[in-house]
C-alpha cells in the first residue's frame, strides 16, 4: 500500500473520531454526569475496521458501501441525539450564553479565550458558547467531514474517480438539505410537542444512511450480459442508478422531508413562507421522481418488444 494511501486511511478515521470525542465532551458537559463518556465505547467498532482494512484490504474502501463511514454516523449520532433533546427540553437556560452568529460575537470568544490562557478556562469559554450554536456546528462538522473523508478514503474496488467525483457532488447537494431540513424544522418546534423532536431527530438519522452507501453513482451492469433472462434483470440493472436515485428520493430523504413537514403544518399548526416553500420543493422532487420512473418503464418496454420481435425473427429464420 502507498504512503499517501496509508496516511489519507488513518487520518480520515482519526477526524471522525476526534469529532465523535467532542461530541461525546459536549454531553457530559451538558449533562453534567461524567457516565456519557461511555459513548465513547461506540469508538471502538471503528478503530476494529481501521486495523482489518489496513491489513486485508490494504486501506481500500469497499465497491457499494462504506464502513468507516457507516461507524462514523453509528459513533456520533447518539450525542447529537443527546443534546438536540435536552436543549429541547431546556432551552430556558440557553439566555446568558455566548452566541456565534457575528464576527464581533466570535472575536470576543477568541479574545477572551487568549486573555486568559489555560485549560480550564478554555473549557469554559466553549461551555459558555449557546447550546444550539454547539448543536449547529456539530452538523455542520459532521456533513463537511462525510464528504471531505469519502474524498480523502482510498478508492474501493471497481469504483472510478468519475464515479467518485459524481458521488462527491450528490453528498454536497444531500448534505445541504440535510442540514436545512435539520435546522429549521427543529427551530419550529413548540415547548409543548417534544414528540416531533422525535420525529424530526428519526428522519434525519434515516436521511443520514444514504452517505454509507455509494448505489447512486456505481453501475451494477456487468461487462457482458448473458442472452438469458436479459428481459427480466435489463430493466434494474441498466437502469440501477436511476432507480436508486429515486429512491432515494421518495423513501429516504425528500418523501420523509415532505410529510413532516405537512405534520408540522397540519398537525402541529405551524405555517410560515419557508416552511410551505420547502414542502411545495420536496413535493416538486417526489413528482418529477415518480415521472421520471414512469419514462423509464415506459422506455423499457418497447426495448423489450423489440428484443422479444427480433429473437421470434431469429427462430423462424433457422
Amino acid at each position: 500500500m502507498g504512503l499517501f494511501k496509508f496516511l489519507c486511511a488513518i487520518i480520515t478515521r482519526a477526524l471522525f473520531i476526534l469529532v465523535s470525542l467532542t461530541g461525546v465532551w459536549r454531553v457530559t458537559r451538558v449533562k453534567e454526569d461524567p457516565y456519557y463518556w461511555l459513548l465513547t465505547c461506540l469508538f471502538l467498532p471503528l478503530v476494529a475496521e481501521m486495523v482489518i482494512t489496513l491489513r486485508r484490504r490494504k486501506g481500500q474502501d469497499y465497491k457499494w458501501f462504506s464502513p468507516p463511514i457507516f461507524l462514523f454516523l453509528i459513533s456520533i449520532i447518539p450525542s447529537i441525539w443527546i443534546l438536540e433533546l435536552h436543549y429541547q427540553q431546556d432551552k430556558a437556560s440557553d439566555t446568558q450564553c455566548k452566541k456565534l452568529d457575528s464576527w464581533e460575537n466570535m472575536r470576543n470568544v477568541i479574545t477572551f479565550n487568549e486573555t486568559q490562557g489555560n485549560l480550564k478556562n478554555f473549557n469554559q469559554v466553549l461551555s459558555a458558547v449557546c447550546s444550539n450554536d454547539w448543536i449547529l456546528a456539530l452538523h455542520q462538522i459532521l456533513l463537511i467531514l462525510l464528504i471531505v473523508g469519502k474524498w480523502l478514503l482510498p478508492l474501493g474496488g471497481g469504483v472510478t474517480r468519475d464515479e467518485l467525483s459524481q458521488l462527491l457532488l450528490i453528498f454536497v447537494g444531500t448534505a445541504a438539505d440535510i442540514l436545512e431540513f435539520t435546522s429549521e424544522t427543529l427551530s419550529d418546534v413548540k415547548e409543548n410537542s417534544p414528540q416531533l423532536v422525535y420525529i424530526i431527530l428519526a428522519v434525519w438519522t434515516w436521511s443520514m444512511l444514504q452517505f454509507p452507501l455509494h448505489l447512486a453513482v456505481v453501475n451494477s451492469k456487468p461487462d457482458n450480459e448473458g442472452e438469458l433472462g436479459a428481459k427480466e434483470v435489463s430493466l434494474l440493472i441498466k437502469h440501477s442508478t436511476d432507480i436508486w436515485n429515486i429512491v432515494m428520493a421518495l423513501f429516504i430523504q425528500d418523501g420523509p422531508f415532505l410529510v413532516v413537514r405537512l405534520t408540522v403544518m397540519t398537525y402541529f399548526d405551524v405555517v410560515h413562507q419557508m416552511l410551505v416553500f420547502f414542502a411545495i420543493k420536496n413535493f416538486m422532487v417526489v413528482i418529477l421522481n415518480l415521472y421520471r420512473l414512469a419514462i423509464i418503464c415506459l422506455d423499457f418496454r418497447p426495448s423489450s418488444s423489440s428484443t422479444g420481435t427480433s429473437e421470434v425473427n431469429t427462430v423462424l429464420e433457422l
